[in-house]
C-alpha cells in the first residue's frame, strides 16, 4: 500500500471517530435534557393544575419514624403528596383558619434545577413578597438528626450568642439581639420573660419592603417542626402560640383514629391539645 493511500486511510478514520464522537455528544444532551425537563416538572414546588379537594382525606406520612395526617391541599410541593415515609415535608396553611391555602403560581416558584429543599424554600421566599396579607404559615417537617433539640438550644446554645442588653418586645414578650459575627447575627430571640420555654421564636427583622420573619421549631419524637410566619404576627403572642397547638393536635394522630400510637405519642399529643386550649 502506498504512502499516500494510508494517509488517506488514516484521515478517513479520523473523520469517522469524529462524527461518532459528535453523535454520542448529541444523544447525551438530548438525554440530559429530558432528564432535567422531567427533574424540573417534577420537583416545582407549585399545586397541580387540578385542585386538590380541601375535603381530600389526609394523608399518613412519616417523617423520622414520626406519624404525621397531613390534608393533602396543604402540601406545596407535588413530589411529596404522598403517604408513606418523607425526608421532609412541606407545608403551608391559611391563619388563622390553618386551612389550605389558595395555589401558588409557577411564576413565584424557585428556579428550573434548584434542589427539591431549596425550591421549596425559595419558594416560600417568594410568596411572603408577593402575599400582601400575611396569613400563610410555612411548616417543614424534617428529621431532627445530630442538631440538639429545640429547647436545649434555647437552654445553652442561643445564651452565648447573644448581646447582654434587652428590650421590652409585644405583650410581655422580651427582645434580646443576637451579636455580630455569631451564626445568628442580624436576627433577634424573642421569648415569654416568665417562661421562656412556653414562647420563643428566632426573627429577622424588617428591611424596606422585606417584613420580619419569625421561626419556631418544635420537637416531635425524632421530628424537627419548623413554623415559619410574619413577625408582626407576635403583638398577639398568645393567640399564635394556642394556634400552633391546636395545628399540632391536627397534625398528629390521636388513639382510635386507625392508627396505633405509642405511649409517648399518646402523652405528646395530648401536650400539644392542651397547649391548644390555653
Amino acid at each position: 500500500m502506498s504512502l499516500h493511500a494510508t494517509l488517506r486511510g488514516k484521515r478517513n478514520a479520523r473523520r469517522k471517530a469524529g462524527v461518532l464522537l459528535l453523535l454520542s455528544l448529541a444523544g447525551l444532551l438530548v438525554l440530559l435534557f429530558g432528564a432535567a425537563t422531567f427533574v424540573a416538572d417534577a420537583l416545582w414546588p407549585t399545586w397541580p393544575s387540578a385542585p386538590v379537594s380541601v375535603d381530600a382525606p389526609a394523608l399518613p406520612m412519616t417523617v423520622a419514624g414520626v406519624l404525621f395526617e397531613v390534608p393533602p391541599a396543604t402540601v406545596r410541593a407535588a413530589f411529596q403528596r404522598h403517604s408513606g415515609p418523607h425526608e421532609r415535608i412541606d407545608l403551608a396553611f391559611s391563619w388563622p383558619s390553618l386551612k389550605p391555602p389558595l395555589p401558588f403560581t409557577r411564576t413565584e416558584s424557585a428556579p428550573v434545577g434548584a434542589s427539591d429543599s431549596a425550591a421549596v424554600d425559595a419558594s416560600a421566599a417568594r410568596r411572603d413578597v408577593f402575599d400582601s396579607s400575611g396569613r400563610i404559615l410555612f411548616i417543614t417537617i424534617e428529621p431532627l438528626g445530630l442538631l440538639l433539640p429545640p429547647a436545649e438550644r434555647l437552654r445553652s446554645i442561643y445564651p452565648h450568642y447573644l448581646q447582654p442588653q434587652m428590650a421590652t418586645g409585644p405583650s410581655g414578650l422580651v427582645v434580646a439581639q443576637f451579636r455580630a459575627g455569631t451564626p445568628y447575627e442580624g436576627e433577634d430571640l424573642l421569648y415569654f420573660a416568665d417562661d421562656p420555654e412556653e414562647f420563643y421564636a428566632r426573627c429577622t427583622r424588617s428591611s424596606g419592603v422585606i417584613p420580619g420573619t419569625c421561626i419556631q421549631e418544635r420537637e416531635v419524637g425524632e421530628a424537627d417542626v419548623t413554623l415559619r410566619f410574619p413577625r408582626r404576627w407576635l403583638d398577639n403572642w398568645q393567640a399564635v402560640s394556642a394556634g400552633f397547638g391546636r395545628l399540632m393536635a391536627q397534625l398528629r394522630p390521636r388513639p382510635g383514629d386507625g392508627q396505633r400510637m405509642t405511649e409517648e405519642d399518646d402523652v405528646n399529643s395530648d401536650a400539644f391539645r392542651a397547649a391548644g386550649a390555653r
